[in-house]
């Protein structure tokens, strides 16, 4: 059984000089964590916590002050590491002349594909982004929302095994952003990783598996949902047909007056109460 986990960062730091200032900007500070295989992974924090310089280094596109990042095993300063991913930069650009399925089959010959197994592949990513009737459609006509879904259609259109995705939601309206949570959840079904930043906390719950928050280059809190947003020390009954009498000496008399214990389990914080509680702690370090 392979352990290596999809993407894992070691003791990361990221300087970026001012020159003209003569002082340096530290945009991560430290940063370690791993992401399984198959998980749906939330990296969180608010504006100059260092999300955006994480994804930038784990692409290749800046180098690491120090510390390390790979990819399925390899290291991220290796081209080799980019072939199983697909990104979605939070503000995309396409050719506004190209239709969605241009748009697809431009991306895909990038990626070295053509001929049949292209034109099938542009035919299926249609299908799973739900733009088939929009195909033939100038993207330069498309909604925001259809815009972000043409992106995840050229994000996969090699099939990778890991996505990168930076706001996928961003400027998006309701309806538009819940089918592309819902395609989100569908690539995972389909044994897809998936990385994503995001200022709407409450779809980050609905979707992610771990999060991590960033405040300052630092991570503050890491881990599974159940676990960060568990309240500790205090425990949920839910009972069916309980008398006044009965919940106030639920402990003792429950089997006793024969109600029926439905559920018992662990009171958990939103993730927006989480997420404002470690960043405020981080500032006013």
């Amino acid at each position: 059984m392979n352990d290596t986990p999809a993407i894992r960062i070691r003791d990361l730091e990221k300087v970026f000089p001012v020159p003209l200032r003569r002082r340096q900007v530290v945009a991560l500070r430290g940063l370690s964590l791993d992401i399984p295989a198959g998980h749906v992974y939330g990296l969180l924090g608010p504006n100059g916590s260092g999300k955006s310089t994480t994804l930038k280094i784990l692409l290749g596109l800046v180098a690491p002050t120090s510390g390390s990042t790979e990819i399925f095993g390899i290291s991220s300063d290796k081209v080799a590491s980019r072939a199983d991913v697909g990104f979605l930069p939070e503000n995309p650009y396409f050719y506004k002349f190209l239709t969605g399925a241009e748009t697809i089959r431009f991306y895909g010959t990038l990626c070295g594909l053509g001929g049949r197994k292209l034109s099938d592949r542009v035919t299926e990513l249609l299908e799973i982004v739900g733009l088939t009737e929009a195909g033939d459609r100038r993207v330069g006509n498309y909604s925001k929302g259809m815009l972000q879904r043409i992106g995840l259609a050229q994000a996969l259109v090699h099939d990778p095994r890991l996505l990168i995705l930076d706001e996928p939601t961003a400027g998006v309206d309701p309806a538009g952003s819940r089918q592309i949570r819902d395609l989100i959840l569908e690539l995972k079904s389909r044994g897809k990783t998936i990385l994503l930043t995001s200022h709407l906390l409450e779809q980050v719950q609905e979707v992610c598996d771990r999060v991590g928050i960033l405040a300052k280059g630092h991570l503050v809190r890491e881990g599974s949902l159940d676990i960060l947003t568990g309240i500790t020390g205090q425990t949920e009954y839910l009972i069916e047909n309980a008398t006044p009498e009965l919940q106030a000496e639920i402990a003792k008399l429950a089997a006793a007056h024969g109600a029926k214990l439905l559920s018992s389990s662990q009171p958990h914080l939103d993730l927006e109460t989480l997420f404002l509680k470690a960043t405020e702690v981080a500032e006013n370090r």
